[in-house]
């Protein structure tokens, strides 16, 4: 057999024609016995088709058949393999991707029944130097077939799995408009999206929806078309391949962000979802792929989607220029009014606190970090200083410095919540505005 779609052309001497002739009209005569011993092998080889049912090991064991007779067919009457020939296998090849199999184990099955026919060949080559030079003569050929066929089915699975892919996103970006516009799912597609979410209008089944956007080179304008576009693609599939109460959630690539649905469940932790999007953050930095993501408190239901993505994209106000990851669900009221305090909050604080505050900051922060303490160990003055290491007479002397400089007393309530207050405003001081609201598109 040769060239273009075929596997190439026979040659030869009469004699090894004439074995050849002998070996593969042997083989089509037990065709039946070595699709048993090829599915009998794939099964031992590979796992995920051992685990299937009867009726799929008839249609392994049919494929295989189809594809025995094809080559001796084409083997004895020494003539090209054409893509009519091999039709057949683009139905196999849907129903193994529809079937969820891995591309590396359909291809393996298949290299697995080519094994058992060449055996075969070998086996019945019979030791002979005629018989040995005719099985070789068959190699060649058979290589070729193997290439050809396995080529053909390879492109056919990745075809159904890309639109099988498409579909999921167009389903799953049409589920998500339907919610952010403030709607549920009546049925349909929709609505077994969203159940393959773990997503349901039941207030017993909570949820957070998480806002992300590119920060750095690969967001703002002047990025690499191309870089930007893997970089959006990438993050996307990061946020979406985190496990959530056993589900994924529900991932979109949406015009400038990346939105996500993560159902906790019943009981569900938003604690343990941020630290797998702070890790994912994480890994996708040592990537060179820098994102902001914001985490919206816990909300009942997919009814409160719209009020959650809101508070999604507030959240990410909150983060600088850097990126990063704020997540409300782990923020303090105290700690979320202040970031969200505007310039008139700022003016409100007395000029000696703030000069105080921003002249320790230059300094290392420690009178800062003794005010914090002080707070977090209920005024105890002995509790704070074993928290900051230092002799009790220490911290002392720096609360009394702080109240000589600004006229506070750390230890009169009042005072003590003017000065975190201006503690607060000042962490928010340098955040930047919201990155969500740049005209940044993947």
């Amino acid at each position: 057999m040769s060239g273009g779609d075929g596997t190439g052309t026979f040659t030869g001497t009469d004699a090894v024609r004439t074995e050849r002739t002998r070996i593969l009209s042997e083989l089509l005569g037990r065709v039946d016995e070595l699709a048993d011993r090829a599915v009998a092998a794939i099964r031992a080889e590979i796992p995920a088709y051992d685990a299937q049912g009867p009726a799929f090991h008839a249609d392994v064991r049919e494929q295989v058949l189809r594809h025995y007779r094809n080559k001796l067919a084409a083997f004895l009457e020494e003539r090209e393999v054409t893509v009519d020939d091999i039709a057949f296998t683009r139905r196999a090849s849907m129903r193994r991707a529809r079937a969820g199999f891995a591309l590396a184990d359909y291809i393996n099955a298949y290299r697995v029944g080519q094994q058992v026919f060449w055996d075969a060949i070998v086996e019945h080559a019979g030791g002979t130097d005629v018989g040995n030079v005719a099985a070789l003569s068959l190699a060649s050929a058979l290589m070729r077939y193997i290439d050809f066929v396995s080529t053909h089915a390879a492109n056919t699975y990745v075809e159904y799995q890309r639109q099988a892919a498409a579909e999921v996103a167009r389903e799953s970006r049409d589920l998500l408009e339907t919610l952010l516009a403030g709607a549920l799912p009546a049925g349909g597609p929709q609505l077994a999206t969203a159940h393959a979410h773990g997503l349901g209008p039941d207030p017993r089944t909570p949820l957070v929806v998480v806002a992300a956007v590119l920060v750095g080179p690969d967001a703002g304008p002047g990025r690499d078309a191309a870089t930007g576009a893997d970089s959006w693609h990438e993050a996307a599939t990061a946020i979406g391949h985190l496990v959530v109460n056993g589900r994924r959630p529900l991932t979109v690539l949406r015009d400038s962000e990346i939105v996500a649905v993560a159902a906790l469940g019943p009981g569900g932790d938003p604690g343990r979802l941020c630290d797998r999007i702070q890790e994912a953050r994480e890994r996708l930095l040592g990537e060179g792929v820098a994102l902001a993501v914001g985490v919206s408190t816990v909300v009942p239901g997919m009814a409160d989607v719209p009020r959650a993505h809101r508070e999604a994209r507030t959240a990410l106000e909150f983060l600088p220029e850097e990126g990063g990851v704020a997540a409300l669900p782990r923020m303090r009221p105290f700690e979320y009014l202040a970031l969200r305090a505007d310039g008139t909050a700022r003016r409100l604080v007395d000029p000696s606190v703030a000069g105080l505050l921003a002249e320790d900051r230059a300094r290392g922060g420690v009178l800062t970090a003794t005010i914090r303490a002080f707070a977090a160990a209920d005024l105890n003055l002995r509790a704070a200083a074993e928290r900051l290491q230092i002799h009790h007479n220490t911290a002392q002397y720096r609360l009394r410095r702080v109240q000589e400089r600004t006229g506070r007393n750390p230890r009169h309530i009042a005072d003590l919540v003017d000065l975190l207050v201006a503690i607060a405003l000042q962490d928010a001081a340098p955040r930047r505005t919201n990155p969500a609201r740049k005209d940044w598109s993947p």
